[in-house]
């Protein structure tokens, strides 16, 4: 048996006199905004406080849809005889939203947590070219960026947390036995600890000769001369 025409148009017609006095179930945008897991990943937010411009993201794209430009600036020297340091100042970071596809890369790879995952999605334009966002933009879409869950209560204290309190708690035993270790005597001031080392010395020298009668006498013979009135012969030798 052959369809009768219309019979689709009809059939949708009925479903839609059927549920028309319902309660609606759809939410409707822009009026109704959609609630969002916190995981969800929407644009990019920059913290251009913690990049370096290493330019690790830009590398690691596979649709190279990240532009970044910067210049090097030299500080001087924090003490005097230092030496001075450059770094990397951060001019452009730009990203080309028609080209990204969102794949999370850059973000996984920064190494110092620079890029973040915004719940952020309506960044829609009517110009493809207005689809390349500078950091201005990005900047502000760090604001939308959640906070991160928070841990499991049995999970391990992050390696970070466990290293710095670690530090800490050294640093405060340290302190500890510092301040409970007795306070080292006074040191005697040069001027008056000289002459009394002179005093030792000298009292030392004359002990020493007072035990010793023997060596003294030695020391009084060696001192004396030979007599020089002794006869000698002809070749310079003593007579017998």
């Amino acid at each position: 048996m052959s369809p009768i025409p219309g019979h689709g148009l009809a059939k949708g017609l009925a479903v839609t006199l059927r549920t028309m006095t319902r309660r609606t179930v759809t939410q409707q945008y822009p009026e109704t905004l959609p609630e969002l897991p916190p995981r969800s990943r929407g644009v990019i937010g920059l913290f251009e406080e913690n990049c370096t411009v290493c330019m690790l993201c830009a590398r690691e794209c596979p649709d190279w849809c990240i532009y970044i430009d910067s210049h090097k600036e030299t500080t001087p020297a924090a003490a005097p005889g230092g030496r001075e340091r450059s770094r990397n100042v951060l001019d452009r970071f730009a990203i080309d939203f028609s080209l990204c596809m969102y794949c999370g890369i850059c973000i996984e790879v920064c190494p110092f947590d620079a890029l973040f995952w915004s719940p952020e999605f309506e960044y829609a334009e009517t110009d493809i070219r207005e689809l390349t966002h500078e950091r201005d933009t990005l900047r502000e879409w760090m604001w939308t960026v959640p906070p991160p869950p928070a841990l499991d209560p049995a999970a391990e204290e992050p390696k970070e947390l466990a290293a710095a309190r670690k530090s800490v708690d050294k640093l405060a035993a340290e302190a500890r036995v510092a301040a409970e270790a007795p306070p080292a005597p006074a040191a005697q001031p040069a001027s008056a600890a000289q002459p009394a080392k002179d005093a030792t010395a000298a009292t030392d020298a004359n002990a020493k000769d007072a035990a010793d009668p023997k060596d003294a006498t030695a020391a009084e013979n060696a001192t004396e001369p030979k007599d020089a009135t002794e006869p000698k012969d002809d070749k310079g030798g003593e007579r017998p």
